[in-house]
């Protein structure tokens, strides 16, 4: 009897991306949260915006919700993230 192993790993690596420049600080600045949607994102990011706002002079908090908790980002969503400063991505369950 023959087995035949096959490897799922894809030929090619994925481009390697670089991270984004480091902020000096969050003062006037604006921040972007991404939700999954689940219930437990609430919460946590309205304290999280409250936080941010009165403690770090955030300017402005925008909040997106994907359309699929499971899949990435709509294109939508990811095009304004450009005009962001800072991106929070959160899941909750």
């Amino acid at each position: 009897m023959t087995f035949r192993v096959l490897d799922p790993t894809p030929e090619k690596a994925p481009p390697i991306g670089q991270l984004a420049p480091r902020l000096g600080s969050l003062r006037g600045k604006t921040v972007g949260f991404i939700s999954n949607g689940k219930e437990g994102t609430k919460g946590f990011f309205a304290h999280l915006d409250r936080l941010l706002r009165e403690q770090h002079g955030v300017a402005d908090v925008v909040m997106r919700t994907k359309s699929n908790y499971s899949a990435p980002a709509d294109p939508h969503i990811v095009a304004e993230i450009r005009s962001w400063h800072a991106v929070v991505s959160g899941i909750g369950d």
